[in-house]
């Protein structure tokens, strides 16, 4: 199996072959997704209500990312590991952004970075990109800006809005992305903006003629309950499976079935003897 690489993925677009990414946060999913053949593994910053059990993208931190990027980067030998950029890492400038990506990278392992926006951060993704590190952009829903979107809504919508992301993309492309997740906006918009610029789309709830597509690992098994969007193929039902081992388990433990003669070691009976001093007398 070859190693993905950021020119793997734009060779792709350019020969018609569709991407595919899907999360991990730990090692053994890794492993999993990278043997299965996935393009690209993403360490989203979306661990953080899927693993840590917060409310929002927003108060994932720096060493949250790292300590799972690191994770995720002992489990991959081939597939292409994207990092987010949490929030307030790359907003306050250059320097911070350029610094925490390269923090991803160099402790982490990852081989390029996420951050969520437009034009808004073109100043930011070209000094990454510049010091040597490969960004991918995001544009539509931005999970970071919740709290300025007032909600998970579909993007792009209005003809201004609309032309706003098509503008945001044209830009990335301009300033070095490799590639742009599209999330949450109208399937023909999603198809202008692919035909318009050169770099890989990758959907997310975009439809199905972006350049490839990307879901949380989490939605895809069921593994998370407290919200399917409706954009979420569900291909396996995890959650159900473990519940019931769990079950059976508890039942097992507390009835004596478990554990049972395969489960067990043994020593021989005058060991023991010695040991509580029941030992024949010589």
């Amino acid at each position: 199996m070859k190693t993905v690489t950021t020119q793997t993925i734009r060779n792709k677009k350019k020969n018609n072959e569709i991407i595919t990414m899907l999360t991990a946060y730990d090692y053994p999913t890794a492993a999993i997704l990278d043997e299965a053949g996935i393009d690209i593994i993403l360490v989203g910053d979306s661990l953080g209500m899927v693993i840590l059990g917060y409310e929002n993208t927003t108060e994932v931190t720096i060493e949250d990312m790292l300590h799972h990027v690191k994770a995720v980067s002992r489990g991959s030998k081939h597939s292409l590991i994207v990092a987010d950029l949490p929030f307030l890492t790359y907003h306050t400038g250059k320097y911070e952004a350029v610094r925490n990506a390269g923090r991803l990278v160099q402790e982490g392992k990852a081989n390029a970075v996420k951050l969520e926006g437009g034009t808004e951060v073109i100043k930011q993704t070209k000094a990454i990109i510049n010091a040597g590190i490969p960004v991918m952009g995001h544009i539509g829903l931005t999970p970071q800006s919740i709290n300025q979107l007032g909600g998970y809504y579909i993007q792009g919508k209005s003809e201004e809005k609309a032309k706003k992301l098509l503008e945001d993309a044209m830009a990335l492309e301009e300033a070095g992305a490799f590639a742009i997740v599209l999330e949450c906006i109208p399937t023909e918009l999603a198809r202008l903006i692919t035909e318009k610029v050169e770099i890989p789309t990758i959907g997310i709830g975009a439809g199905s003629d972006c350049d490839g597509q990307v879901l949380v690992t989490n939605d895809i098994l069921n593994l998370y309950s407290n919200m399917v969007p409706k954009f979420v193929k569900q291909y396996a039902n995890l959650q159900d499976e473990i519940m019931k081992a769990t079950s059976n388990y508890i039942r097992d433990v507390e009835q004596k079935a478990f554990p049972s003669k395969e489960h067990v070691f043994h020593i021989k009976q005058d060991v023991i003897d010695s040991i509580y001093g029941g030992g024949k007398k010589s």
